[in-house]
């Protein structure tokens, strides 16, 4: 039963917390039960080491949760291998199919960071600033977790304490509702707040993997800014807007691709970031929106209008020390083509190639692309993954005060331009932003989000906050292309349903309103 997982959970962590280590190629130490972990600021340590390397073992997810529904997805095999995940990207989602299971695995993250916080309260030996700046970090830590939660299920059952801990293990006392999306909220900002009180003035790491001050004040600007357009909490949008321009000190790369270089982590647009290196881990998944090369070889060319020369392993995927890798997803060639000529960000996310049938002029038979941003490097003739994956940077900070500014009733120009002119360097912008209406704005910002943060779990949540009139741009309009769900039939939909097992499970957890259920 998951509630009895769930009175395991918290045990097993100082187990996992050696592997964690290795992981992250820290030096392991022995297990400690809880009854002797917490016994020195290295122990404190390890702990919040472990909790990152989970955040990063949710990359994926991520992913799933804040993207694959968007409208950028492909369900169009176009290299003779299935797709994965095809209910979520075609919206077949239900209680028998619900797309991600068990609250989507965020719920085991939430149980450490409730004991870490717990017992980083109760010791003693930490100073005041070492102390103050573990919980800043763990606390923007859960409130990440449950803001993905939020705007994935809506209202979600809120956990603050490690009650197996505290010695509550009766599974039917653990047993828990699910909280109004208000009350979530409502915790969220309260432990974004914290976290920006707690981390102070403290500075930034040069090491921005780990959780930090800018950080939180980027979560706090997007979870405030959410709350002011899906639940018009008006007021909202100058809480935001104080938080993103507390932020300073970052920059924008000269170009798109020096954003994501492996030989350029760090840099001064990265405010938080997924590491991953050579030899410790690797972002795997990105594989799979590369092309296989047992049905690549020689059957496509780089030139629609041409049948030769035909190409091999034009993006050298196939190193000799690389496994197979199969293509099992693919971004809509739609979403290749809305790139203008000039764009860099084109060629730095997409690879195109092309099928074509014999004579001329060719007749081309399949368009695709795959992604190329995240490849990674090559080590010892190995194809590694390990750029490291984006959670903030300056360039959403400045399209996150372009919305509020467009928000506002302010134009939003001189903040798109900065964006738009680093995707065009070092040529000039062929067609700049101009303000416009609130909505002609609103799809602009859209339009630059969509093509600057590809895979980086972005455009689901988009196009639930963004708006065109007073519907969210989810919907399908004949005013935009973005729409995805029909708001007559499918406007349940903007939240995800939990399969039965839940609340099987948990009688008390009701499933998302709009979906059919079993539950009696």
């Amino acid at each position: 039963m998951k509630l009895i997982k769930y009175t395991l959970v918290v045990l097993s962590l100082m187990m996992a917390v050696t592997s964690c280590q290795d992981a992250l190629q820290l030096s392991p130490e022995d297990y400690y039960g809880d009854g002797n972990f917490w016994q020195n600021e290295a122990q404190v340590n390890n702990f919040m080491v472990g909790m990152h390397k989970q955040f990063r073992d949710n990359q994926f997810m991520f992913v799933r949760l804040g993207e694959m529904r968007g409208g950028g997805f492909s369900n169009i095999d176009r290299m003779n291998t299935s797709l994965n995940e095809l209910p979520i990207i075609e919206q077949r989602i239900d209680e028998n199919s619900s797309g991600v299971t068990s609250w989507a695995g965020m719920y085991g993250p939430i149980l450490q960071i409730n004991l870490f916080i717990s017992k980083v309260n109760e010791i003693g030996f930490l100073s005041a600033d070492k102390r103050d700046y573990l919980l800043a970090q763990a606390h923007a830590l859960r409130a990440y977790y449950y803001f993905q939660l939020l705007r994935t299920y809506g209202g979600v059952p809120i956990r603050t304490e490690p009650e197996v801990s505290n010695g509550i293990t009766d599974p039917l006392a653990l047993q828990k509702a699910r909280s109004t999306e208000a009350e979530v909220l409502s915790l969220i900002k309260e432990d974004v707040n914290k976290s920006v009180t707690l981390f102070g003035n403290s500075a930034v790491p040069a090491d921005k993997s780990l959780w930090n001050r800018h950080a939180s004040l980027m979560l706090k600007g997007e979870v405030y800014l959410w709350s002011a357009k899906v639940y018009n909490t008006t007021a909202d949008l100058a809480e935001a807007k104080t938080a993103l321009n507390a932020i300073t000190g970052t920059s924008l790369q000269p170009s798109f691709a020096n954003v994501f270089s492996y030989g350029n982590k760090n840099n001064n647009e990265i405010i938080l970031a997924i590491r991953y290196r050579v030899g410790e881990e690797e972002m795997s998944n990105v594989a799979n929106f590369t092309y296989s090369l047992f049905n690549f070889d020689n059957l496509h060319v780089k030139d629609s209008t041409t049948t030769s020369p035909t190409l091999v392993d034009p993006i050298a995927i196939g190193a000799p020390n690389s496994k197979q890798i199969i293509q099992r997803y693919a971004y809509t060639f739609e979403l290749f083509q809305s790139y203008q000529p000039g764009d860099k960000r084109r060629n730095v996310t997409f690879y195109d190639f092309y099928k074509t049938s014999e004579g001329t002029p060719p007749i081309v038979t399949i368009r695709n692309t795959v992604l190329v941003k995240f490849l990674g490097t090559i080590d010892a003739n190995k194809r590694w993954f390990s750029d490291d994956w984006t959670v903030y940077r300056e360039s959403e900070r400045l399209l996150m005060l372009a919305e509020i500014a467009n928000a506002e009733g302010s134009d939003p120009g001189s903040f798109i331009k900065l964006v738009r002119d680093r995707a065009f360097a070092p040529d000039a912008d062929p067609s700049p932003f101009v303000n416009g209406s609130k909505d002609a704005n609103e799809l602009a910002i859209f339009a630059e989000r969509s093509k600057e943060f590809v895979y980086e779990g972005k455009r689901w949540y988009d196009a639930r906050r963004m708006k065109y009139g007073n519907d969210p741009l989810v919907f399908i309009s004949t005013s935009h292309p973005y729409g995805v769900l029909d708001k007559t039939t499918q406007s349940y939909k903007v939240l995800w349903p939990v399969e039965s097992a839940i609340w099987t499970n948990d009688p008390l957890v009701v499933q998302t309103s709009g979906y059919p259920s079993a539950k009696p």
